[in-house]
């Protein structure tokens, strides 16, 4: 075979140059491509990012320089809404186990759920609030140790390491002051309204139609106190290990909801921090209390009302008056006493009339709600308060005293909130065996 010849190609300058040019092409076309997937990516890690992380961190409102994140406003309304989902199904056992009528507070809890905005306002609110007590509480070198935040968890699990501590009932002796000569004569001696030691705090004397509290014909469900999950009850004593598995399974429950530990011990702490900075600021809170022992007369008629007003001025008993006018039945078959009372027991109006009254005066004829009122005042005192109206009187004191710091605070609220309030849980999980 003969040999082939090759005859070498000539590669020009033209030939060069075209290469190039597509070696710079195909450069270009890489970059631009790696560029654009390199973008995508970033663009979906930003937006996760976005969502998840940072928009986590941006304020939904802002008290005195310090944030509430979304994250953690996010994470209570979560929280609240398996409160929430508890209590129905609280109320929805009573329905079915005691037959008690509970369809309305069903019906509000749904409509609560049902409008995200309810919740989330309320919830935002309650976060304020709760920033201010913290500052207030850290001015005052209040603080709560881990320990304490983790001996009120154990309690509200009924799990006491050192023992089920023994509540003893102590009973508040309420000494009346002697009457003087000048009421010895408005009201016989033996009549002088004295109390017995107080062992409970629910009243038992007949509803006085002056008095602000209504009277509730049939027993209304008691309001669960907060816990992150329904208890079992156990008839035998926890152990730590007891403790520690419910625990960690409530902690699991909450955690499918997309709620983290730290979110429900923050809200232990936040109570204990409000408990002490309540006892530091109502420390000076008297134990007695200004109180008025008054009698009256109560008709509906506004004439009749200036016959009775009439007839006592002209010294008609008046015990014997109240007997036989008075449509106030409690109250009347006793000759109108109503006892010892202090403010804000009595409508207001009542009220303001017997505390400005002098003693054994018969007042001007006072109208309210209830009809017109020819008041009677026996006697004023400061007299000692029992166990649970002290707390009460401290409890209202505390408030004030925080109204008073939130009007002073700057706040801020930022209106994003509104396009991020959760919608979840809708129902609770099952609980697993």
């Amino acid at each position: 075979m003969a040999n082939q010849s090759h005859t070498p190609k000539i590669v020009t300058k033209k030939h060069i140059a075209r290469q190039q040019r597509e070696a710079t092409q195909t450069r270009i076309i890489t970059a631009v491509a790696v560029t654009g997937i390199a973008a995508a990516v970033l663009l979906i890690v930003y937006g996760y990012l976005k969502l998840n992380v940072f928009a986590l961190r941006e304020p939904v409102a802002e008290v005195n320089g310090e944030v509430i994140t979304t994250g953690q406003w996010q994470q209570r309304v979560k929280l609240e809404r398996v409160r929430e989902l508890n209590l129905y199904q609280t109320y929805l056992l009573y329905q079915q186990s005691f037959g008690m009528d509970t369809s309305q507070q069903q019906q509000e809890i749904l409509m609560n759920l049902g409008t995200p905005s309810i919740i989330g306002q309320q919830v935002l609110d309650q976060m304020i609030e709760e920033l201010i007590i913290r500052q207030e509480a850290k001015k005052l070198g209040i603080t709560v140790s881990a320990e304490e935040v983790e001996a009120s968890i154990q309690e509200s699990y009924s799990f006491f390491p050192n023992g089920t501590p023994s509540p003893t009932i102590t009973p508040t002796d309420i000494t009346f002051p002697t009457m003087s000569s000048a009421q010895l004569t408005l009201y016989p001696s033996t009549a002088t309204p004295t109390k017995t030691p107080v062992y409970t705090v629910t009243p038992t004397n007949t509803p006085d139609p002056a008095m602000t509290s209504t009277p509730t014909a049939t027993a209304a469900p008691p309001t669960p106190t907060f816990v992150p999950e329904l208890a079992t009850a156990t008839p035998t004593p926890y152990t730590l290990e007891g403790f520690q598995s419910e625990f960690n399974k409530s902690i699991e429950n909450l955690k499918s909801y997309g709620i983290e530990e730290e979110t429900l011990r923050s809200i232990y702490e936040f109570q204990l921090i409000r408990k002490k900075l309540l006892e530091a600021v109502t420390a000076d809170t008297p134990r007695t209390d200004e109180q008025v022992w008054a009698r009256h007369i109560l008709v509906e008629d506004p004439s009749l009302a200036g016959v009775v007003y009439s007839l006592l001025k002209n010294g008609n008993d008046f015990a014997a008056t109240a007997r036989k006018y008075s449509k106030d039945t409690g109250s009347g078959a006793n000759g109108g006493d109503l006892g010892w009372f202090g403010r804000g027991t009595m409508v207001a109006e009542f009220e303001e009339a017997a505390f400005s009254q002098p003693v054994g005066e018969i007042g001007e004829v006072v109208r309210s709600q209830f009809g017109y009122h020819i008041i009677q005042v026996l006697g004023k005192a400061d007299l000692p308060l029992t166990d649970s109206q002290y707390e009460q009187k401290r409890e209202t004191a505390f408030t004030e005293w925080l109204a008073a710091i939130k009007e002073s605070a700057s706040i801020t609220t930022y209106d994003i909130w509104q396009d991020r309030i959760p919608t979840e849980p809708q129902q609770l999980n099952t609980p697993t065996p």
